[in-house]
C-alpha cells in the first residue's frame, strides 16, 4: 500500500521530467541530426573541429579547469581551518559561505565588474594611491575572477561536509603514533576526503565549461567561450541546427567529466595508510 502512494506521488515528477527535460533532449538532438532543411546530416555534430568551435571549447575547459583548480586551492584550506577551530557551532560558518548566493547571479557579475571595470572601484584606488590603473576587464583573468566567485560555494560546501565527516579519533590516533601534520594532511585527510573534491570539482568544473554570462559580461564579448558560440548560434544567427549540434558535443563533455568524478566519489576515500 505504501509502495503505492510513493508511486502515486512521484508521477508529478515523472511528467515534469518527460515534459521539461526529455522532450526538450529530443527536440535537441532532432536538430543536430538534421539540416535547416531538414536533410539529415552528421555535419552538425562534427563542426565542433571546425578551428573557431575547436579554440572555443578548448578555451572553456581550460578555463573551467583553472577555476576548479583556485576554488579547490581555496575551500581545502578554509575547511581545514574550519574543523581546527574552536567553534562549536560550524553551521554558522556554513550559512555565512553560502549567504552570498542568496544574491542574484547577474547582480553578483554586475558587482564583480565595479570592482574590476576600467573606472571601477579598484582601479580608482590604485590611481588614487598613484600606481595607476590595471586593466583586468574582458580579459580571461577576469572571466576566471568571475567563475570562481560565483561557483566557490559549490566547492566549499562539499569539500568542508567532507573534511567535517572525518573523525577526530583518527587525527588524535595518527599523531600519538608519531606522524606530523603533513602526513596528517598527506595519508588522511587527503585521502579520506576525496570523493568531496570530486564532488566539488563536478558541481563547478560542469556549469564553468558551459558557461557564457560570465564571458559576456566580463570578457566583454571578446572572449569566445563555446557557451557564447551556442548561445549566438541561438540567438543571433538563428542557426538552431548547428546550436544544437554544438551542445550535443558540449553535453558529451559534460557527460565524460561527470562520469570521470563520479566515479572517484565511489571508488576513493574508503581508506587512509600512514
Amino acid at each position: 500500500m505504501k509502495r503505492k502512494r510513493m508511486q502515486l506521488l512521484s508521477i508529478p515528477y515523472v511528467f515534469w521530467i518527460i515534459g521539461f527535460t526529455v522532450i526538450p533532449l529530443l527536440f535537441v538532438f532532432a536538430k543536430a541530426a538534421t539540416s535547416p532543411e531538414g536533410d539529415a546530416t552528421f555535419g552538425n555534430l562534427i563542426a565542433i573541429f571546425d578551428p573557431v568551435h575547436r579554440k572555443a571549447l578548448f578555451l572553456s575547459i581550460e578555463l573551467a579547469f583553472v577555476s576548479s583548480l583556485v576554488c579547490i586551492l581555496i575551500s581545502y584550506p578554509a575547511a581545514l581551518i574550519i574543523k581546527s577551530s574552536k567553534i562549536r557551532n560550524k553551521k554558522t560558518l556554513q550559512f555565512i559561505m553560502i549567504l552570498p548566493m542568496w544574491m542574484n547571479f547577474i547582480l553578483r557579475i554586475l558587482a564583480i565588474q565595479m570592482l574590476i571595470s576600467k573606472n571601477g572601484i579598484i582601479n580608482h584606488f590604485l590611481t588614487a594611491a598613484g600606481i595607476g590603473r590595471i586593466n583586468i576587464i574582458n580579459t580571461e583573468f577576469a572571466i576566471v575572477l568571475g567563475m570562481v566567485y560565483d561557483y566557490l560555494p559549490y566547492m566549499l560546501l562539499p569539500v568542508l561536509n567532507g573534511v567535517l565527516a572525518i573523525p577526530d579519533d583518527i587525527i588524535e590516533a595518527s599523531k600519538d603514533l608519531g606522524a606530523d601534520r603533513f602526513t596528517v594532511l598527506t595519508k588522511i585527510m587527503l585521502p579520506l576526503s576525496l570523493s568531496a573534491i570530486g564532488s566539488g570539482i563536478t558541481m563547478v568544473f560542469v556549469p564553468s565549461m558551459t558557461e557564457f554570462v560570465i564571458a559576456n559580461i566580463l570578457g566583454g564579448g571578446k572572449i569566445q567561450l563555446l557557451g557564447n558560440v551556442i548561445e549566438q548560434e541561438f540567438s543571433v544567427s538563428m542557426n538552431w541546427n548547428l546550436g544544437s549540434g554544438l551542445s550535443v558535443t558540449l553535453m558529451v563533455f559534460v557527460l565524460l567529466t561527470t562520469l570521470i568524478f563520479g566515479r572517484g566519489d565511489s571508488d576513493k576515500g574508503r581508506g587512509f595508510v600512514i
